[in-house]
């Protein structure tokens, strides 16, 4: 594994780590070609049941690197065969987090802003210290944050997220939790132990039950009322007809502990 991502892994809860301080962890061509072939990799850990997102420094990601953008425009295009490539590599990496077996737990120390903020926005779920602060202030540039506004203006409500992207007023963690960006914002003292509490409550519950309920939360967001209720009642049907599923239901009834085989 590149030294761009860290590793730790504890039971079933493998912790990735951005850990390129120096630029703030950006998301650059490297660093998101290198977190996408991590997480794919883990994709396919049985082993792993949830993945925290964590980062070194303090920043947690301070969106794509402006410095690699800028160089970007010397190119005889001026540099849109590369912007479309970072992109479109930046847009892949987003939407795997959703189609991951595994949920995966952004755990946001210092600040998050742009395509960091869009990071944060991906990620099944989010905790983050009382310090942290989120933004999507390209617009302070000059460079409106449309790609990040895609998986912002799916986490809070479309006249918050508007706002952030046409002022580049940044968010406290107070306010982000209020708006839904993150679950909730906690002491930094604590932010980890909170976050590993978290990832270990959902480690126990039986794996392919999360996996499976995960896969259809996100299948029913994308229809209407009717279909999302059509494709969440075959996802329980499928769930329903699990053995571990009836041992589970049967060992609640027997009020004992369920032998899962997933164990």
């Amino acid at each position: 594994m590149s030294d761009l991502i860290l590793r730790e892994d504890n039971g079933h809860v493998a912790r990735l780590i951005l850990n390129s301080p120096g630029n703030y962890n950006a998301l650059s061509a490297e660093m998101i070609a290198t977190l996408y072939t991590t997480l794919a990799m883990i994709g396919t850990e049985e082993e792993v049941r949830v993945i925290i997102l964590a980062a070194n420094g303090k920043a947690f990601c301070a969106g794509h690197d402006l410095r690699q953008m800028q160089a970007a425009r010397a190119n005889p295009d001026g540099g849109r065969a590369g912007y479309t490539a970072l992109f479109d590599a930046c847009a892949q990496l987003m939407q795997l987090i959703s189609t991951l077996p595994q949920p995966v737990i952004a755990e946001v120390a210092g600040v998050a802003t742009a395509a960091g903020c869009q990071l944060v926005a991906s990620c099944d779920l989010a905790l983050a210290s009382k310090s942290a602060k989120f933004g999507v202030n390209g617009v302070d540039l000059g460079l409106f944050c449309s790609t990040p506004a895609v998986a912002l203006s799916r986490a809070v409500p479309r006249k918050a997220a508007f706002e952030m992207l046409a002022t580049g007023r940044f968010l406290d963690a107070e306010e982000a939790a209020a708006l839904g960006l993150i679950n909730r914002a906690v002491a930094a003292n604590r932010l980890k132990a909170e976050t590993r509490a978290l990832a270990a409550r959902i480690a126990e519950k039986l794996p392919a039950a999360i996996a499976m309920g995960k896969r259809g939360f996100y299948e029913q967001l994308a229809h209407e009322t009717a279909d999302a209720y059509e494709a969440a009642g075959d996802t329980m049907c499928a769930n329903m007809m699990l053995s571990d599923t009836a041992e589970g239901i049967q060992a609640f009834l027997e009020k004992r502990k369920p032998g899962w085989a997933a164990e």
